[in-house]
């Protein structure tokens, strides 16, 4: 007697819609609670990026930490979430990408805690760290979500709402902190992280849909070889000021092992037979510019957005709060062109028009910011934030949705965390640039203006004769020196937005190398079986 034939194993996959559908990969059954869920993890995570920086001189405090032990307080973080970033996607496929966006979520809110509770800088460091780790999972996969339930007629307007989370989260951040930590203490920086991690935590338990897992093997050597080399760029990128940059041997140090280990990185990735990226993502033309358009955001956007704060602070006189306030204009500004940019994308818009237009409302933008002196009024810093949130809204959204139209739904996840993993590190690389050319510029503005410092220039006192006055005449050196320093920091702070200006300016060619995509209903290729 024949046996019978084996039961039919179910494929686990979601139907994929055939090319040209208006159907969303993963329908869920309430879009708008599963969107609130996913917001709320992702801000999150971009909140704890600066939310923490306002608090450090009382964490130092507290923890009798010296300056050099309490920076790891920041470092760790950025460097725990750009060496897990690139593992999204396996892990993704691996345990499943619902899994992973809950296990993420669950372990940030966790790390968070124990950052509240740390007892001496060690513990702090490493619970910083590990919430790195944890929340590095969650911006990748917040995407991927946005986009992977929602129908392809609607993913614009999802790209811009998750698109204001990641914008207004590093403006919100220090404004959040420095009231929770006035109000407070610095330990409550970490504990409003509870209520709304256990918020989304819920919804995603209650709501998220999940891709199917793919038993696909860890490239082990290459995911070394990349997390050493971001980690020394890290570094470097970090302590580079502390050390005096390549006067230092420990900076050698670090550029060795990242062009070392990055070329290493680079032949294993075009050699192995299954590499920690699928190389079917940068075979995508339009993919590969998005990322130079990644670098270039990051490093035009972050690095503004750590300039500004001190200079109003130190400057300007402004309170953190005060500061907070003049800025979140931007954050308006930016909410506003991620609407319009994905209305206009919807109506078939060229969307590499509307990408140049935002670089060069941005560029128009630190245009008016060089021209700034110490007698800017609150309305000129407003309008300035005003203008420059709306170019990055109209770059931002435009550049994901032709980043992932033409992507396999399958790459998603990787293409996500690689995308954020650009504009992370343009940030860091934009961030150290700034800093640098702005404690130079400082230091050679000074020189200048001293030079000019003299009985004829001051019209009132002679220089020269003013130790003569004791005391008094200590007094009047060092108020005359204070001004000094005020006007020389404040050239260095123009001369950083002209150079920014000019990045800006210069990303636009990176545009023209893309080909049009239809995006008002982005064909989707099918996955491979």
């Amino acid at each position: 007697m024949a046996s019978a034939a084996p039961p039919l194993e179910r494929d686990p996959r979601p139907a994929v819609p055939a090319p040209g559908d208006d159907v969303a990969l993963l329908p869920v059954e309430n879009n708008v609670l599963l969107t609130i869920g996913v917001m709320t993890a992702s801000l999150l995570q971009i909140l704890d990026t600066t939310i923490a920086n306002v608090a450090i001189p009382h964490m130092q405090s507290a923890l009798g930490a010296t300056p050099e032990e309490i920076s790891w307080v920041l470092t760790s973080y950025i460097i725990a979430t750009a060496v897990a970033m690139p593992i999204t996607g396996w892990l993704a496929d691996r345990i499943g990408s619902r899994r992973l966006f809950i296990l993420s979520t669950a372990g940030f809110v966790v790390a968070s805690m124990l950052c509240g509770m740390a007892q001496d800088i060690t513990q702090m460091v490493l619970f910083r760290a590990l919430q790195g780790v944890s929340g590095a999972f969650i911006i990748p996969l917040s995407q991927a979500a946005m986009v992977d339930t929602n129908k392809p007629s609607v993913q614009p307007q999802m790209m811009a709402l998750w698109g204001m989370g990641i914008m207004i989260g590093p403006i919100l951040g220090p404004i959040l902190g420095g009231w929770l930590t006035e109000n407070w203490n610095w330990r409550a920086v970490f504990y409003v992280n509870l209520p709304l991690g256990a918020l989304a935590l819920f919804l995603l338990v209650t709501l998220l849909p999940s891709r199917r897992i793919t038993r696909r093997r860890f490239d082990l050597a290459g995911f070394a070889l990349l997390a050493i080399a971001l980690t020394s760029i890290q570094l470097l990128l970090d302590r580079g000021n502390r050390i005096d940059w390549f006067a230092s041997a420990e900076a050698w140090v670090y550029a060795g092992l990242a062009v070392s280990a990055g070329w290493m990185a680079a032949v294993h990735f075009f050699t192995a037979e299954r590499p920690l990226f699928d190389r079917d993502l940068f075979a995508d033309p339009n993919f590969i510019v998005a990322i130079a358009i990644s670098l270039a955001l990051g490093v035009v956007m972050l690095a503004t957005m750590a300039l500004l704060p001190p200079m109003l602070q130190h400057l300007f006189g402004y309170s953190v709060i005060d500061t907070g306030m003049v800025l979140m204009p931007r954050g308006v500004g930016t909410l506003i062109s991620m609407q319009l940019s994905g209305m206009l994308v919807r109506r078939g818009v060229d969307a590499r028009y509307i990408m140049a237009l935002g670089f060069a409302l941005t560029a128009y933008s630190l245009y008016d910011m060089a021209g700034w002196s110490l007698v800017a009024d609150r309305e000129a810093i407003v309008w300035a934030s005003i203008v420059q949130g709306l170019g990055i809204g109209l770059v931002f959204i435009p550049m994901n949705s032709m980043a992932f139209a033409t992507l396999a739904p399958a790459l998603r996840t990787e293409g996500s965390s690689v995308l954020n993993l650009a504009r992370s590190m343009g940030g860091s690389v934009g961030i150290a640039i700034v800093t640098s050319l702005l404690a130079v510029n400082i230091q050679v503005s000074h020189q200048d203006l001293g030079a000019h410092v003299t009985s004829s220039a001051s019209g009132v006192i002679d220089v020269s004769t003013v130790d003569r006055f004791q005391a008094a005449g200590t007094a009047i050196l060092a108020l005359i020196d204070g001004e000094v320093n005020r006007q020389a920091a404040m050239i260095a702070y123009v001369n950083d937005f002209w150079l920014m200006m000019w990045l800006s300016l210069a990303a636009v060619p990176l545009i023209l190398a893309m080909r049009k995509a239809d995006l008002r209903l982005p064909p989707l290729k099918p996955e491979p079986q």
